[in-house]
Order: structure tokens, then C-alpha cells, then sequence
């Protein structure tokens, strides 16, 4: 029983340490690898490359097959080069269970050792994520050891033997034994190493192991399918092409084992590292018959999987509770809550008009409008709550706290409308006449939405908490924005007077969105104003002199200078 109980921990353990270095490698370079897969599939070798080394690096093909759906979902790429990667993914998984095979027992405690060291010193740092996913990688060749001890003592049971024989006497039983514990397990990697890890111990035969090891592939591609279920759009074909490689290719190699195992056992001598080899050989063999043929697949897939559209609801109050009218204070605060509802829809319709502009996507748009709706139906009720509460029962401080609710509420509802006009705009000027941005320009419009969604939380916050430092921070940006989207203007002409065609046909749009993007930070950036009236630091110098215009000066809207905002006065 103890052998057993040391073998169920050492899988345990196993499982543990990918989904440490899954999970680690994600929080550090998510954004980096879904940038770097977007930018990879200008044609069907660099999307198998970045498949490769995103999963070699993950050590999970489902994570990749995660942010390749949502790719696809969004419009940003098409079925055919998503599922390139998912052929490149596939191959990565399989190189990455030959090096892990490798004899690094030394490595193991090295990595644990530093993985501590810099988790615990710099656990919100991006190097104590590192040491984080040391710790996976570290936990992972520690496991493989203990499997080994743990199953020498297996070797020597008859009684444990017999239940192995019972339970791995038929390939297809083999098969599926291997798929579910890769669904229960949430790794195929992890599934494969333990397979490869009971051969060399003698607990399984190579063949046993190869059909576990078909049955673990087959896992993957269901897994990828589970995490993807409820994608919107077309996401979930992604899911739905990888699995059709996974059987397809399980058929081909179930009826050819034997040869494949005479091919095997003739490169390499040690039988665990033959199941391994069977698993290179296995996805590689998938990548090399489907390489010229994903797109016909993907144009098949589109006809039989029908698209699911992504549902736009409909937003409706939630916090303003009539009863809590009586009691002012409640009330205003339920109209808060309400509020920053707004701004979550305004945020989405910001992430909305960035992807119309990369995607010309017409129906973002129709959804860029409904959230629109939603905005005007928030902004209505909030007003509506606000005018029920008792004026005369307001003492200066709610009395201030009412203005405030109300001047952001406004402020949203200008937004919302700029946004939505933006999008018309676009559906008229760019989506119609099949325009494109330049490289450049669209790298311009991507800076300032990254500025103005910063802009919208911290103004937000400023809205909450009411923190003088933050408002402070707020105007500066405002300052700064409003710099950049000059700056912009300059080298738009720049590129006008280059003769840039792509510049020169986008070139009304290109500057209305921008200058749009600065009114828009404008209304964010306008929360600051009560807290700095209230702290006295706002003048009615904030209006320019006639004469400062004239002089061409920069007045800043703080009469502070600005190392005195670092350490405001109390």
C-alpha cells in the first residue's frame, strides 16, 4: 500500500509541476507569446515555427490552443494559419518530453533551490515569476526520479503486475486508458513522461506504452476542445481541427504499430526512450500530412461547425436600489457602483474600436453601438437615482459626492456617443473602401488606446478612493497625452509628404480618431479636478491669460509646480 501511495504522490507530484510551469510562464510572457503568435502567421512555416517554440516553451499545447482560439474568435487571424500552430504546438509538446527524459537529476535541485530563493525575495517581480516556473521545471525531473524508485518495487509484485496486464492487455483499452488519464491529469506531457518512465521500470511493454501514448495525444486534442467549449465566435474550431489531426493521426499508427515499433527499436536501444521517439514520430508524422492541407480542412470544418456568434446582453442597472433613497449616504454610494459600471462598458467598446480598426469588422461595430445602448441605459438610470435623492438632506460633503457621480455619468455618455461615432466612421470610411492604417500610423493609434485604457482605471480610481497623488498622476497624463497625439499629428504629415499611399488614403480618418482619442482622455482625465479643487491646488489660473496665449507659454492647469506634486502639501 505504501509503494502505491509513494507512486500516486510522485504522478501527483508530476502533474503539479506543469501546471507550476504552465501557469508561471503564462503570468510572466502571456502577453509576449499571444503577441508573438498574432505576428507569426504570414505564412505556414513561421506559424508552425511560433507553434513550436510557444509550446515548448508553455509545455502545454492546450494553453496554445487557448490563445489561438481566442484569436480566431476575435477576427484576428483565420482558421487555417491557427491551426498551423496547432501542428507546430503539437510538435513542441513532444520535443519538449524527449528533453525532460534526459538524465538531469543533478538539475533538479539546483532549480528548486534559486526557483525559492527568487519566488519568495520577488514573488510580484517578473523575476520571481522565473523562479517560479524553476521550481515546475524542477518539481517535474524530481517526480520522474521518485516514479522510478517508486515503481521498482512494482516490478517484483505478482498481485500488481496482474492488475497492470488486466487493465493494458488490449491496444484500444490502452488507447482510451491513456486519453482519460490525460483529461483527469489536465497534461499530456505529464501522462507521456509516466508512460515512458513505467516502460524503462518494466511495469509496462513498449507497446503498452506507445498505445498510452496515442491515448494520451488523443487527451490533448479533447482537452484543447473542454477549455475552448464555450469560446465565442470560431474559436471552438480550432479545438475541433487539432482533435481531427489527434484521430486521424491515432488511426494511421494504431494499424501500423508493429512497423513503427521495428523502426524504433532500431534508432535507439532503450525502451523508454522509444515511447518517447514514438511520440515524436507520431506528431511530426501528423504535422508533415496535414502541413498543405489545413486550409482545405478549415474550409470543411466552417461548413459542418457551424459559427456561434459571441452574445452581446443586454445591460441593465444592478446596484441602484430604491430602498437605500432614504438614507443618502447608501445612495450614493449605490450610484458609484453603478458608475463604474459605465465605465467597464466604455472600456469594452474602447477594446472594440481597436479591434475594428485591425480587423475591419462590421459586426464589432453593430456591437460597439448596442454597448452604446447600454451606456445611454446606465447613464439614464444613475440620473433618474441621482435626482430622487433629497438635495436639502446632502451635507457639503455628499452634496460634492453628487456632483461628482453626475459630472463622471455625463462624461461617459459623451464618451460612449464619441466611440460609437467612431465606430460608424470607421464602418463607412475604412470597412467600405477595404482600407488599412500604415504600419506606423497603427502603431500610433495602438500607443494612445494602451494610454487612454491607463487613463479610464486610474481616472476611476480617482473616482473611488479620491487619492490627491492620483490626481495629480491624472493631469500629468492628460498633459502627456495631449503631447503624444501632437507629436502623432506632426509625423502623420510626415508620412502625407513621403507619399506613403496607405497614409495618404487613410489620412482624415487617421487624425479625427486621434484628436477624438484626446477628447476622450479629456473627459477621463476629469475626475482629478474636485480633488485638487478640494486640496487647493486648483486656480482659476487653470484658464490661460490672453497674454500667456499670445507669448506662445505652456500654463499648466496645476498652479503647483511639479516637484511639489510629488509631495503634496497636507
Amino acid at each position: 500500500m505504501q509503494t502505491l501511495l509513494n507512486l500516486l504522490a510522485s504522478v501527483a507530484l508530476l502533474v503539479w509541476g506543469t501546471h507550476i510551469v504552465r501557469t508561471g510562464i503564462l503570468r510572466v510572457f502571456g502577453a509576449d507569446l499571444r503577441r508573438f503568435l498574432s505576428r507569426s502567421t504570414s505564412n505556414r512555416v513561421s506559424a508552425f515555427l511560433a507553434g513550436l517554440a510557444a509550446t515548448a516553451i508553455v509545455q502545454s499545447s492546450s494553453a496554445t490552443a487557448l490563445i489561438a482560439s481566442s484569436f480566431v474568435s476575435q477576427g484576428l487571424i483565420a482558421l487555417g494559419p491557427a491551426l498551423m500552430i496547432m501542428l507546430g504546438a503539437d510538435v513542441g509538446t513532444a520535443l519538449m518530453a524527449l528533453v525532460l527524459s534526459l538524465d538531469l537529476r543533478w538539475l533538479s535541485p539546483l532549480l528548486i533551490f534559486f526557483g525559492v530563493i527568487f519566488f519568495l525575495s520577488r514573488k510580484n517581480t517578473r523575476a520571481g515569476q522565473l523562479g517560479r516556473v524553476a521550481i515546475g521545471l524542477g518539481l517535474i525531473l524530481l517526480a520522474l526520479q521518485l516514479v522510478v524508485q517508486s515503481t521498482a518495487p512494482i516490478t517484483q509484485a505478482q498481485g500488481v503486475k496482474v492488475i497492470f496486464a488486466s487493465l493494458s492487455g488490449d491496444m484500444l483499452l490502452d488507447v482510451l486508458i491513456g486519453a482519460v488519464l490525460t483529461v483527469l491529469s489536465w497534461s499530456s506531457l505529464a501522462v507521456v513522461l509516466l508512460a515512458a518512465t513505467f516502460v524503462s521500470s518494466g511495469v509496462l511493454t513498449v507497446p503498452e506504452g506507445m498505445a498510452l501514448v496515442l491515448g494520451a495525444n488523443l487527451g490533448s486534442g479533447l482537452l484543447a476542445l473542454l477549455v475552448n467549449f464555450k469560446t465565442p465566435g470560431d474559436g471552438r474550431r480550432v479545438a475541433i481541427g487539432n482533435l481531427i489531426f489527434k484521430a486521424v493521426g491515432c488511426f494511421i499508427f494504431v494499424l501500423a504499430m508493429q512497423p513503427a515499433i521495428r523502426f524504433i527499436s532500431n534508432l535507439d536501444l532503450d525502451v523508454g526512450r522509444q515511447v518517447l521517439h514514438f511520440h515524436v514520430m507520431f506528431n511530426v508524422t501528423i504535422a508533415v500530412i496535414f502541413f498543405f492541407l489545413t486550409d482545405p480542412i478549415a474550409r470543411m470544418i466552417a461548413r459542418l461547425v457551424p459559427s456561434a456568434a459571441a452574445p452581446v446582453s443586454q445591460v441593465d442597472p444592478r446596484h441602484l436600489d430604491e430602498g437605500a433613497l432614504a438614507t443618502p449616504a447608501l445612495a450614493l454610494a449605490n450610484a458609484a457602483r453603478e458608475t463604474l459600471r459605465i465605465g467597464d462598458v466604455v472600456e469594452q467598446m474602447l477594446n472594440s474600436m481597436l479591434k475594428v480598426i485591425r480587423t475591419n469588422d462590421g459586426q464589432l461595430v453593430d456591437e460597439m453601438i448596442k454597448q452604446d445602448d447600454d451606456v445611454d441605459r446606465l447613464y439614464t438610470a444613475v440620473k433618474l437615482y441621482l435626482t430622487q435623492i433629497s438635495r436639502e438632506a446632502l451635507d457639503e460633503k455628499d452634496g460634492r459626492r453628487w456632483a461628482e457621480i453626475m459630472s463622471l455619468t455625463i462624461n461617459l455618455e459623451h464618451v460612449g456617443d464619441i466611440l460609437e461615432r467612431i465606430g460608424q466612421d470607421l464602418r463607412d470610411k475604412k470597412i467600405a473602401h477595404r482600407l488599412s492604417f500604415s504600419e506606423a500610423g497603427m502603431q500610433e493609434i495602438e500607443e494612445l488606446h494602451a494610454k487612454l485604457i491607463g487613463n479610464l482605471r486610474l481616472g476611476l480610481s480617482v473616482f473611488l478612493n479620491g487619492d490627491l497623488k492620483s490626481a495629480q498622476m491624472l493631469i500629468a497624463e492628460k498633459e502627456r497625452f495631449r503631447d503624444l497625439e501632437r507629436k502623432y499629428a506632426g509625423t502623420h504629415l510626415d508620412r502625407l509628404s513621403g507619399q506613403t499611399v496607405q497614409s495618404i488614403e487613410t489620412s482624415s480618418l487617421h487624425l479625427d480618431i486621434i484628436s477624438d482619442l484626446r477628447r476622450i482622455n479629456s473627459f477621463f482625465c476629469s475626475t482629478a479636478y474636485p480633488i485638487l479643487e478640494q486640496a487647493g491646488q486648483l486656480r482659476s489660473s487653470r484658464l490661460r491669460s490672453a497674454a500667456a496665449m499670445a507669448a506662445g507659454e505652456k500654463t499648466s492647469e496645476i498652479t503647483m509646480p511639479p516637484r511639489d506634486l510629488a509631495s503634496p502639501t497636507k
